[in-house]
């Protein structure tokens, strides 16, 4: 949940002295030598490349600052452990996955259908302890509740308890400054608690989790940061610093009984990542001192666990505390979205994860499992359970989280995206079919930064069904409607979209052919893996996608064109081409090389490069290409607002203050006049020229529509789909894979 943070004054002109403390400068010096990593498979990754004959390593001297070991994926354990029970307080749990509480925009639209089946499918899937997100809180007590919501809640707590769920609420309190607040105020916030607990007992919650992290009360009273109280609720000791959480766990337990579950979720470590607006402050004393040295030490959070524990809390939810990036402290692993600048912040600076959040994190696995480490010095201090959160994904890495449990260094995981993307992920593994599950591809579109903005625009890259079903942008049901009257359906394209539409069709009961020309499916995912890197879970995307077509009896032939004279001798009841789009070949006068997009990579070129577009493809080009050393300019004639806009916003922002950190220029509503002599003429939005050393173009414009096979088919039932219909990204191909799926 986002909201207003309220911030002292700043000292004016001294933002920018700490910026290098809070992460190595995208610019900083190389290493002396390079470290060595390997991808997944086998083949060296981003920061892995040998350093060169004369000591000068091939990479800028970011790459070289998180070395990544992509090879922690082995999968020889039958997950013992995490099939085994987990005890909660009073609630028991048959495994060690939790639902945390995140990731649904259902609740915007009231106490609906679609919200009570979101949660009814997570316990079906097999999710025994869901804990819903503290927007169900205004729905049950504020003043606009809903009449029927005792009913509401009660029938979800009766339905989800059918399949062996438990469900507990967040509690997150938004307001003033702690250090506004009245004594007798702050007893009226815990008395909120404490009624809010009550009455989420009366309607059959097992429990409630305080948020003491992020930017809510709980967590300024914690923090030196945000509490400049000098009275028992200050920052005179710790306890001090924890009264205000401990007397509501005392109050809950009392009103409430030693059955009723109360959670701690605060932030296990803290480091202040936005020092370009907070590089100092002035304290009571009008004394400078820095944000940075205020963030909540892990021995501090261990004394507040034990002072929590003591107050009679159950369990600890424990997270990454990054004071200035919200979406950072529930998913981490964004840290790690880009391929060869790991540890890019998001402000155009970069974690040196040996050094900060005290080198304690787990940063050479792409952000999977980071706190773990962390989490185990805090088991060692208290008795209660302790779980954590960022991309806990033990189908990811098998191996790698089971042994994390097995030797004690954490209790549980507490998960939202793996189980948002596929909500049967506890039951296919546990069954066996980890090789069913649809993987998270951590883009973060289902996290937009607003909750009006998710019902708009947020979405999953690959559940079609995300924050669409059951209103009037999507599917009615998440049931798939068998096929009335099965159909001969035939799929021109091997693609996304057109693998998604082959597994719907067939799953209804369509009898479906899908047609590949190239050798392999995957369409531009594979492409897209390469560019990427393994941190987007793509080959994983390409491989689950496969497994479907196989699971619901597609019949698939590769190496395979398809002509309007093969589609009519099949005789198809239903066509549906997702033969991607095409890109017309940018013109642009003068002697430098234009280069087709799809052979970049490979391609020799000098050190100045200008990219040609403004999609998320053409960006990704540009991360790639700077990381190898080369000076890269971005002209696209399309306008400011459109830069990289087929990403989520999250991405954009770490994409976008990386390389210009790094000294990529771009220029939007511009043309490239003529490249002559290593030089291209840039005709600006502005009306100015500028000039720019060029030695090469890479052509990554706009995809075009490429439906024209469909054009005088006597076949019923035609449909383009994904980049040959509406080029855009990979989660709106899926989607318009799923609907014309269930459309036919």
């Amino acid at each position: 949940m986002e909201t207003q943070i309220s911030r002292r004054s700043f000292l004016t002109g001294l933002g920018a002295a700490g910026i290098a403390v809070a992460g190595a400068g995208l610019a900083g010096c190389a290493p002396s030598a390079a470290p060595a990593t390997k991808a997944a498979d086998g083949a060296d990754a981003a920061g892995s490349a040998a350093a060169g004959a004369a000591g000068e390593s091939e990479l800028i001297p970011a790459a070289y600052v998180n070395p990544q070991d992509y090879d922690y994926r082995q999968s020889t354990t039958d997950f013992s452990t995490l099939f085994s029970p987990v005890k909660i307080g009073s609630i028991e749990s048959s495994h060690r996955m939790i639902k945390s509480a995140a990731g649904s925009a259902t609740y915007l639209g009231g106490l609906t259908d679609e919200f009570f089946q979101y949660y009814v499918n997570l316990a079906k899937g097999g999710v025994e302890l869901i804990w819903v997100e503290g927007e169900l809180v205004s729905l049950v007590t504020g003043e606009t509740a809903d009449a029927d919501a005792e009913s509401f809640c009660t029938r979800l707590v009766d339905e989800c308890a059918k399949h062996g769920a438990s469900l507990g609420l967040q509690w997150a309190h938004f307001g003033p400054d702690v250090a506004e607040l009245s004594v007798d105020e702050i007893v009226a916030v815990e008395d909120i608690a404490v009624n809010l607990a009550q009455t989420i007992q009366r309607f059959g919650f097992k429990g409630l989790e305080i948020n003491a992290a992020g930017f809510n009360i709980g967590e300024h009273f914690l923090s030196r940061y945000h509490n400049t109280r000098t009275d028992q609720y200050g920052i005179g000791s710790l306890e001090n610093r924890a009264r205000f959480i401990t007397e509501c766990i005392e109050k809950i337990k009392q009103a409430c009984g030693d059955d009723f579950v109360v959670q701690m979720l605060i932030d296990c470590v803290e480091e202040n990542d936005n020092l370009t607006n907070n590089a100092t402050l002035m304290d009571l004393d009008n004394t400078l001192t820095s944000p940075s040295n205020l963030v909540i030490t892990i021995e501090e959070g261990i004394e507040f666990a034990k002072l929590f524990e003591a107050a009679g809390c159950d369990s600890m939810h424990l997270r990454l505390g990054p004071l200035g990036n919200h979406p950072c402290q529930f998913a981490s692993d964004l840290y790690f979205l880009l391929y060869g600048i790991e540890g890019a912040t998001g402000y155009g600076t970069q974690w040196d994860f040996k050094r900060h959040f005290q080198g304690s994190l787990i940063a050479d696995h792409s952000g999977a499992g980071m706190l773990i480490d962390v989490v185990a010095r805090y088991k060692e201090a208290v008795s209660i359970p302790c779980g954590t959160v960022t991309y806990m994904d033990p189908a990811h890495a098998p191996d790698f989280f089971e042994q994390a449990l097995a030797d004690g260094k954490v209790d549980f995981y507490m998960m939202t995206r793996p189980l948002t993307v596929d909500n049967e992920y506890v039951s296919k593994l546990r069954d066996g079919r980890a090789d069913e599950i649809a993987p998270c591809t951590r883009c973060l579109h289902c996290h937009i930064g607003s909750n009006e903005l998710n019902r708009k625009m947020g979405y999953c890259r690959v559940n079609a069904l995300t924050q669409r079903v059951m209103t009037e942008n999507g599917p009615a049901t998440y049931e798939l409607e068998p096929a009335s009257s099965p159909k001969k359906v035939m799929v021109v394209g091997g693609g996304p979209a057109g693998m998604e539409a082959a597994r719907i069709a067939a799953a209804r009961g369509h009898e479906v052919s899908l047609y590949e020309k190239s050798g392999t499916l995957g369409g531009l995912l594979s492409f897209a893996s390469m560019v990427k890197g393994p941190h987007e879970n793509l080959d994983d995307l390409t491989a689950y996608l496969k497994r479907q077509l196989e699971v619901t009896g597609v019949q698939v032939t590769t190496g395979k064109e398809v002509d309007r004279a093969f589609i009519e001798s099949e005789a198809p009841d239903a066509v549906i081409l997702a033969v991607g789009g095409v890109r017309d070949k940018a013109d642009i006068p003068g002697d430098a090389p234009v280069i087709d997009f799809d052979s970049f990579m490979a391609a020799e070129m000098g050190d100045n490069v200008i990219v040609y577009g403004s999609n998320a493809q053409a960006f990704d080009c540009a991360l790639w290409l700077t990381v190898r050393k080369k000076r890269v300019t971005i002209v696209t004639p399309h306008a400011n607002e459109e830069l990289d806009m087929q990403q989520s916003q999250h991405a954009i922002r770490f994409m976008t203050t990386a390389l210009y950190a790094l000294g990529v220029k771009v220029w939007p509503g511009a043309s490239i006049k003529e490249v002559k002599d290593g030089k291209a003429v840039i005709a600006t939005e502005v009306g100015t020229e500028v000039t720019v050393d060029c030695d090469a173009i890479v052509d990554g414009a706009e995809m075009t529509p490429n439906a024209s096979l469909l054009d005088g088919l006597s076949v019923a039932e035609t449909y383009a789909i994904g980049d040959c219909n509406e080029p855009f990204n990979i989660a709106l191909a899926i989607r318009a894979g799923n609907d014309v799926g269930r459309a036919i």
